[in-house]
C-alpha cells in the first residue's frame, strides 16, 4: 500500500492528490493507495481517500504502507522516520497556492542534504519515476538520527569525568 498525507494546512494540495490519483488511474501505481486529502478540493477517482484521518489511524497507515508520501511539513514526514521508514516528501509551493511561501521547499532540501533520510520530489512530474524506483533509492539511506540529547549527555559526562 501507498499512503499519502497532505497534513492539516488550510490550503489545498490538489497538485499532489491529483498526480497520485492519475498515477493510479494510469496503472503506473499498481498497489492500493490511501490519500488523506485535507483541504484539497480534488476528489480522487482511482484511490481510496479521506479528508481527515485520526492520528492513531495515521500511525497505523504509515506502519502498514510500503511507501508514505507526505507534504513538506515536518510533523508529517517525521512520523514515518519515527516508525523506521523513509518518506517521499513533496513540498508545497506558493506558485500553486499551496502555501504562503516556499519554506517547505527550502526546509526539505536542507533536511535531505543534512540527514539524507527523506526523498524530496520538487518537480511533481518525477513522482511516478521516484515511486517506481523507491526501493532502489532508499537502499543506502538510513532513518537513524543522532539524538541531540545523547550528544549533550555524552559531552556532559566527559566534563564531569574531567572534573574528578
Amino acid at each position: 500500500m501507498i499512503f499519502v498525507t497532505v497534513g492539516t494546512h488550510e490550503q489545498q494540495f490538489n497538485r499532489l492528490v491529483e498526480c497520485i490519483d492519475n498515477l493510479k488511474g494510469n496503472e503506473i501505481i499498481q498497489e492500493d493507495v490511501l490519500i488523506q486529502t485535507g483541504f484539497s478540493t480534488y476528489e480522487p477517482k482511482y484511490c481510496k481517500w479521506s479528508q481527515w484521518i485520526p492520528y492513531q489511524q495515521m500511525i497505523f497507515n504509515v506502519d502498514k504502507a510500503r511507501i508514505t508520501i507526505t507534504h513538506g511539513g515536518p510533523s508529517s514526514f517525521i512520523l514515518p522516520l519515527q516508525i523506521g521508514k523513509i518518506p517521499i516528501v513533496v513540498p508545497r509551493q506558493s506558485e500553486y497556492d499551496e502555501h504562503v511561501n516556499d519554506h517547505q521547499v527550502k526546509f526539505c532540501k536542507a533536511v535531505a542534504e543534512r540527514y539524507g533520510s527523506i526523498v524530496v520530489v520538487e518537480d511533481i512530474e518525477n513522482l511516478g519515476d521516484v515511486i517506481n524506483q523507491y526501493d532502489e533509492l532508499i537502499k543506502s539511506m538510513s532513518v537513524a538520527q543522532e539524538s541531540n540529547n545523547a550528544k549533550f549527555n555524552a559531552e556532559l559526562e566527559k566534563m564531569v569525568e574531567e572534573m574528578f
